[in-house]
C-alpha cells in the first residue's frame, strides 16, 4: 500500500506550505542543487562547523525536530552566507567545478583540476582551508596528493 501521506512531484518543484512557528524569524532557503552544494561543502562544513555542532547536540537533546529549528536556522544561514562569498570571489572557478561534478556523477575524483582551481582561489580570497574529516593527519590532503589528469 502506498503511504498516504506520499504525493508525486514529478517535474514540479516543491516547497512545503507548512509555515514555521510564528515565534521563530523568516529564513530563506538555501536555494542550490547538489552539485554546488557537494563543491562548497568541506568549506562550508568549515565555516559553520559551530552552527553544525550546536545543532547536532541540540538534536541529541530532543528528538522533536520543532526543538532544533532555532540552531537550524544559524546553519541554514550560514551555509547561505558562505555560498554567497563563494560567489562573490569565486565564481567562475565554483561554477566550473560544480558543472564538472554535475556531468560527471557527482565524483570528485573526476573533477579534481577544477577543484584545484577552486581551492586555490578561496584559499588565496578568504583564507580559508580545506580540510578533509577523517583523513589521515600525517599525510597531505587528498585534493593535495592527487595528480591532476582530468
Amino acid at each position: 500500500m502506498v503511504n498516504p501521506g506520499y504525493k508525486n512531484f514529478k517535474g514540479e518543484d516543491w516547497v512545503d506550505p507548512t509555515p514555521p512557528p510564528a515565534h521563530l524569524p523568516h529564513v530563506d532557503e538555501v536555494g542550490s542543487t547538489g552539485a554546488p552544494l557537494k563543491s562548497a561543502s568541506f568549506f562550508i562544513g568549515a565555516q559553520c562547523k559551530e552552527y553544525n555542532e550546536d545543532f547536532m547536540l541540540c538534536k541529541n537533546e530532543d528528538r522533536n525536530p520543532e526543538h532544533c529549528l532555532s540552531e537550524g536556522r544559524k546553519v541554514t544561514r550560514c551555509a547561505i552566507d558562505a555560498l554567497q562569498k563563494i560567489q562573490s570571489k569565486c565564481q567562475v572557478e565554483f561554477r566550473a567545478h560544480w558543472q564538472c561534478l554535475d556531468g560527471k556523477n557527482q565524483d570528485l575524483g573526476r573533477c579534481r583540476k577544477y577543484e584545484k582551481g577552486l581551492n586555490e582561489c578561496l584559499f588565496t580570497a578568504f583564507g580559508w582551508k580545506k580540510d578533509v574529516p577523517g583523513a589521515p593527519a600525517n599525510k597531505p590532503q587528498i585534493h593535495e596528493r592527487i595528480p591532476l589528469t582530468n
